[in-house]
């Protein structure tokens, strides 16, 4: 079956490319609206299975794989930010502070219509970075597609004191998950997954060790 990824992040791209799949990339038309009734869990799920949906009629007999990451902080929801200034707030509230990356994948078979869906954590705890740092950030890098502002790759490693989970969950696609989902429909990956979480040969995954 045609694997199409509805999303465009370049580092989901990315990370998908590492299974050695062919694939198509699509952008979803699906406008993010947060609720405020639901979980950070049940929000990357929905925003995840929503994005799939909006491109589902281009592509019958197909697997359509979607993503969307949400950080939790002192019981909020952080998205992305909508202006520099926003980025700046969020940066400093998270400052020596510990938070929760949740990142959502979904999987829709299009044939049948049928989904699954997984939900990694990933926890960080950031630096006492001062205002100064906010500042050189927000003005060098491009926080605003960015959940809470930051990237774990690049720049935003200065940023960041140290991680517990899935590096590649935190960057925008957990691998795993998907290789998991995928086999469940008959398609196996040209790249063991086991091996690239081993070998962390990706980006900065090893400055994370």
């Amino acid at each position: 079956m045609k694997i199409v990824l509805a999303s465009t992040s370049l580092r989901r791209k990315e990370i998908l490319n590492l299974l050695g799949l062919p694939f198509e990339v699509v952008a979803p038309m699906y406008e993010e609206e947060t609720l405020d009734d639901l979980s950070p869990y049940e929000e990357v799920v929905r925003f995840s299975k929503e994005k799939a949906k909006s491109v589902a009629r281009r592509f019958p007999d197909s697997l359509i794989i979607s993503g969307d990451t949400l950080i939790e902080f002192q019981g909020m929801k952080i998205g992305k930010p909508f202006s520099l200034a926003q980025a700046k707030q969020t940066l400093a509230g998270l400052r020596d502070a510990t938070h929760d990356i949740l990142t959502g994948v979904a999987l829709l078979n299009t044939k049948d219509q049928h989904f699954e869906t997984a939900v990694e954590l990933v926890r960080v705890k950031m630096k006492n970075y001062t205002d100064a740092e906010i500042d050189r950030y927000v003005a060098e890098d491009q926080p605003l597609d960015k959940a809470g502002a930051y990237a774990l790759q690049g720049l935003g490693r200065t940023l960041i004191e140290n991680l517990e989970g899935d590096y590649l969950a935190a960057v925008g696609l957990p691998l795993k998950a998907v290789a998991r989902l995928l086999l469940h429909h008959g398609v196996q990956p040209k790249q063991d997954v086991e091996t690239i979480y081993r070998e962390k040969n990706f980006l900065n995954w090893r400055s994370y060790l």
